[in-house]
């Protein structure tokens, strides 16, 4: 049942699976245009379906994710505040979309599916991986996250959600160090649960991923494994939220600073500079 009201999403059902998959391919699915918007409404969609039990959140192409749209954000013009209580409001205001986002994922009835169809970087890997309720991965993905290089914090609760999925160090070596983390490792450290080869079986990644799911619904009850997903999030909720809200306010702190356009200006050069560098050798 494909819906045609979204243009940065593609969202269908198929059977008990929904599907949200990320439709920015040319720009490697980054966070721009409507593609948060349209995510937070096909969840809400897929909460209130009567006959879903699993939500798989997917993209188009051979990203996953790539996070935040930098290449939008270095269109935008540089805005002059009063004070600092009035950047710092500013940035609370923008980060609301991804603050519903996680709530509307935190908060998700159905049993939520990570299929990570390719690499994901900054919010690609940071905000979905520890929320999820199971995560599958094809054997060329990975996870990166930048935020300490980028003068950022940890976003959207991660530096909790990641403590609870792989331990104190393990999550700080990745968060905080910016350390790339294959889906071999990932596995090995509990953040994905299956590996799917790419070139085996028919139809690719996401055909294995739907061929899995139904084999779980023809063995297991749905509003069983419903249950579980409640009872096992319901005391961890809170605790999520408050990670969320806490990671929202440090973040605008560091915008409020100015370290991270600072640290987005000098990569902005170096990148620039290389490519000028290439270009001069032709």
């Amino acid at each position: 049942m494909p819906s045609n009201k979204y243009n940065d999403i593609i969202f269908e059902i198929k059977g008990k699976i929904g599907i949200i998959k990320f439709n920015r391919p040319k720009s490697l699915n980054a966070f721009g245009g409507n593609l948060l918007g349209e995510t937070i409404n096909a969840l809400r969609e897929l909460n209130q379906n009567p006959d879903t039990v699993f939500t798989v959140l997917t993209g188009a192409g051979r990203f996953f994710s790539a996070g935040a749209d930098v290449k939008a954000e270095a269109l935008k013009k540089e805005v002059v505040y009063a004070n600092d209580a009035e950047k710092k409001l500013a940035y609370m205001a923008r980060f609301s979309t991804a603050i519903e986002l996680l709530r509307s994922m935190i908060d998700h009835r159905k049993v939520l599916v990570l299929a990570l169809n390719g690499p994901a970087v900054g919010g690609g890997a940071a905000w979905f991986p520890g929320i999820c309720d199971i995560v599958l991965a094809t054997d060329s993905s990975y996870l990166q996250v930048p935020f300490s290089a980028l003068g950022l914090v940890p976003e959207n609760g991660s530096a909790l959600s990641f403590a609870q999925s792989i331990g104190v160090h393990r999550a700080n070596d990745f968060l905080m160090f910016g350390r790339k983390i294959s889906a071999a490792e990932a596995e090995a450290w509990g953040v994905v649960n299956y590996i799917f080869c790419e070139g085996e079986g028919s139809g690719g990644f996401m055909a294995q991923v739907i061929g899995f799911l139904e084999e779980q619904l023809r063995v297991n009850d749905g509003k069983s494994m419903m249950e579980m997903k409640r009872l096992q999030n319901a005391p961890l909720r809170d605790g999520r939220m408050v990670a969320v809200y806490n990671a929202a306010d440090a973040l605008a702190e560091r915008f409020v600073d100015g370290a991270p356009l600072k640290r987005f200006k000098e990569k902005r050069e170096l990148l620039e500079s290389k490519s000028k560098s290439r270009t001069s050798k032709i």
